[in-house]
């Protein structure tokens, strides 16, 4: 999640401001070899690849802050945030794709790390690649999964992301619905607002504050993200080399890069992109295939969609954009959270037979994540339709309700995020919704000028 501001140091490179002022700053940065004895990579493609991950460092914040910000805990030594950052050969055009932290992965054969234990290819979640072999073994698990070759690798952490929403005088958000969540401490009123450095922290790490999970957590950070770049290039910081050299600084004080991205490659991405802007990004997650697959000695992972994540990221090797999806012309209901966001086991609380399954599959057609694998309820006389659900996921409850015209809203406490839908006598349909918010849904690409405060 911090590494969204190290686009900023793309975004901002030497765009004219000379020389000197960057090559001070490379002395800032702390290298790392992610490509040591590397072999059977895939394929330069077009453009330029940036792995984008982002690491806890809470300990080098003080105890006050941490209190402040709900950063309590010990740190993980883990990645949080995995992005691919595609910088398109023309200099044009900058393509951001999430990889969900709990993404089911295979590792490279490898030694640990920390253990020094030689491990054959074995199943893990894909932020765990850094634990085990750190940067060269993240990167080698990405290649392997999107055959996507990696030309450079930066790191950050939560100080030098505060620090840089501070030197830019806090970053401008927008959302439609408030955003509470007691586990960060987040508490935003519908609205805009300008976040300083901590408060963005608790913005982007929030996964509580809906029913979206750390899926509505990644859109968060690609919104941030497109907020930064707005912020950045609207702030004079390219026009001004002593705004420029802070604010790089801030970022560069606590980033760690491999060993060819230096001075020259600043100079070079800034002259390409003097004229970059949010519109010039596009943002999207991998699609996912299956939420909540059970992988053992794991856990819970979320497996990519083969087809569309191929997709995808032959869209990158190629140097195209990202497809964006057109709204479709239909009368679909809008809701808070995206069906594709929400999973649902469904029970026949009826006599009638085949009612939980023809439940099941209208609203797998409709979006939501059901496990298809209908079960009878313990009563068989319902009449009402309910839904039950962990009253912390009470948006995508409601979400749900809207597609099941009639049904009772039903809160039951320690349910956790999968949703229950007891089909009662009362059963007619499945209404179509989908997702208010444009980040949301299955094609969930969208350019940077959509997402900002307007």
């Amino acid at each position: 999640m911090r590494a969204v501001t190290t686009l900023s140091v793309v975004v901002l490179a030497a765009a004219g401001i000379g020389h000197a002022v960057v090559t001070s700053l490379d002395a800032d940065i702390s290298r790392v070899d992610p490509f040591k004895d590397m072999k059977n990579r895939p394929e330069a493609g077009h453009g330029m690849n940036v792995l984008l991950v982002g690491t806890d460092g809470r300990d080098q914040i003080s105890q006050a802050e941490r209190r402040k910000y709900r950063l309590g805990g010990e740190p993980c030594h883990c990645t949080d945030t995995i992005m691919i950052v595609h910088i398109s050969e023309d200099r044009e055009r900058a393509s951001v794709v999430s990889l969900p932290r709990d993404s089911y992965a295979e590792t490279p054969a490898h030694t640990d790390r920390i253990t020094g234990e030689k491990h054959g290819s074995h199943p893990i979640k894909i932020n765990a690649a850094y634990a085990e072999g750190g940067p060269q073994l993240t990167v080698r698990t990405v290649e392997s999964m999107t055959r996507v070759k990696i030309d450079h690798y930066l790191e950050v952490d939560f100080i030098s992301f505060m620090k840089t929403v501070d030197e830019l005088g806090g970053v401008e958000i927008c959302s439609v619905k408030p955003l509470k969540d007691s586990y960060t401490g987040l508490d935003l009123a519908a609205g805009s607002h300008r976040l300083t450095g901590g408060q963005a922290l608790q913005y982007v790490r929030s996964r509580h504050a809906d029913g979206s999970s750390d899926l509505g957590r990644m859109q968060r950070q690609q919104r941030f993200l497109a907020a930064l770049i707005a912020r950045a290039t609207s702030s004079g910081v390219l026009l001004n080399p002593m705004k420029f050299r802070d604010v790089t600084r801030a970022v560069l004080g606590s980033v760690r890069a491999d060993k060819g991205f230096g001075t020259d490659e600043l100079l070079d991405l800034g002259r390409a992109m003097r004229d970059f802007s949010p519109s010039s990004s596009e943002f999207t997650t991998v699609p996912i295939g299956v939420m909540g697959y059970a992988v053992k000695g794991v856990g819970s992972t979320l497996k990519w969609d083969p087809a569309k994540s191929a997709k995808l990221f032959k869209a990158l090797r190629e140097d195209r954009p990202l497809s964006v999806r057109k709204p479709r012309a239909d009368k679909a209901l809008r809701v808070d959270v995206a069906p594709q966001q929400i999973r649902v086991q469904v029970e026949n609380g009826t006599a009638t037979e085949g009612l939980g399954k023809r439940v099941d599959s209208a609203l797998a057609a409709t979006g939501f994540r059901t496990t298809r694998q209908p079960v009878g309820a313990a009563v068989r006389t319902v009449k009402r339709t309910v839904v039950s659900y962990d009253p912390r996921w009470d948006r995508s409850a409601k979400s749900l309700a809207a597609a099941l015209p009639g049904a009772e809203l039903r809160a039951v406490e320690g349910r956790g995020p999968l949703l229950k839908v007891t089909a009662g006598a009362d059963f007619k349909e499945v209404r179509k919704v989908r997702a208010d918010d444009p980040y949301q849904g299955e094609s969930g690409v969208t350019t940077g000028d959509q997402v900002v405060c307007p």
